[in-house]
C-alpha cells in the first residue's frame, strides 16, 4: 500500500528535464517535424475557414452559424492532426498539451521544448500560406470580447483544463486500454464543445500556438498573454489532477516523450 502522501508527490518526482543532446536525436527531431506538419494542418484548417467565412459573411464571425462553422472546422482539422502524428509524437499539436504531460512526468522538459517549437513554427507557415493564397486576406487574431480579460482569462484556464484532462484520460492513461482508439475523435470533439461555449468570448484558443501564428502574422497582440497564460495554467492543473488522482503509480513510469 503506497504511503499517505505517495500520490502527492509523484508528479513532481517523475517531472524529467532529459538532456540537451535530444535536440539532436533522430528520433526527437522525427516527432518534431510531426508536430509541425500536424500543427500546420490544423492551423490552416482552423484559421482558414474562419477566413472563408469572413469573406462570405463580411465579416460577421460571432454569428450563431460562425460559431458552429468555427466549432466543426476546429475539431475535424484537431482529429485529423492528432491522428496523423500519434504513432510518431504522440500527437500533441499544442504547447498547452505539450506542458501539462510534463507536468505529469511524461516528456521531458527538453523534448517537450523542442515539440513547442515546433508547434509555433507549424502555426505561423500556416499563416503565411493562409495570407498568401488569399491574397493578402487578414488572419484573424484572437481576441477578447464582451467579457473582461480576467474573464477571458478564467475561460481559457478552464477549457483547456477540460481538453487536456481529456487528452490524459483517452490518451496519457496507462490503464486507457481499448479506449484508447478514440482519443482524437475525443479531444476533437472537446475542442468544438468549448468553442460553442467560449467561441464569443475569447474565440476559444485552447493553444498558444493557434493563437500565436495569426497574432503574429496580423501583427495584432492585444491581450495576447491570455491566451499563453489561460491554456498553461489550465494544462498544468489538468497534468497535475489527473496524475495525482486517477493514474495508478503501481505501473512502470513511461518512457520519455510517449504517452
Amino acid at each position: 500500500m503506497p504511503a499517505p502522501n505517495e500520490y502527492f508527490n509523484v508528479p513532481l518526482r517523475r517531472v524529467a528535464i532529459g538532456r540537451p543532446d535530444e535536440f539532436r536525436h533522430p528520433g526527437a527531431m522525427k516527432a518534431a517535424v510531426a508536430e509541425f506538419f500536424s500543427t500546420l494542418i490544423f492551423v490552416f484548417a482552423g484559421s482558414g475557414s474562419s477566413m472563408a467565412y469572413n469573406k462570405i459573411t463580411g465579416n460577421a464571425p460571432n454569428s450563431p452559424a460562425g460559431l458552429v462553422a468555427a466549432a466543426v472546422a476546429y475539431a475535424f482539422g484537431l482529429f485529423v492532426a492528432v491522428s496523423v502524428s500519434a504513432n510518431i509524437s504522440s500527437g500533441h499539436v499544442n504547447p498547452a498539451v505539450t506542458f501539462g504531460l510534463f507536468v505529469g512526468g511524461n516528456i521531458t522538459l527538453f523534448r517537450g521544448i523542442l515539440y513547442i517549437i515546433a508547434q509555433l513554427l507549424g502555426s505561423v507557415v500556416a499563416c503565411l500560406l493562409l495570407a498568401f493564397t488569399t491574397g493578402g486576406l487578414t488572419t484573424p487574431a484572437f481576441a477578447v470580447s464582451g467579457v473582461s480579460v480576467w474573464s477571458a482569462l478564467v475561460f481559457e484556464i478552464v477549457m483547456t483544463f477540460g481538453l487536456v484532462y481529456t487528452v490524459y484520460a483517452t490518451a496519457a492513461d496507462p490503464k486507457k486500454g481499448e479506449i484508447g482508439i478514440i482519443a482524437p475523435i475525443a479531444i476533437g470533439f472537446i475542442v468544438g464543445a468549448n468553442i460553442l461555449a467560449g467561441g464569443a468570448f475569447t474565440g476559444a484558443s485552447m493553444n498558444p500556438a493557434v493563437s500565436f501564428g495569426p497574432a503574429l502574422v496580423s501583427f495584432k497582440w492585444t491581450h495576447h498573454w491570455v491566451y499563453w497564460a489561460g491554456p498553461l495554467i489550465g494544462g498544468g492543473l489538468a497534468g497535475v489532477v489527473y496524475e495525482v488522482f486517477f493514474i495508478s503509480h503501481s505501473h512502470e513510469p513511461l518512457p520519455s516523450g510517449d504517452f
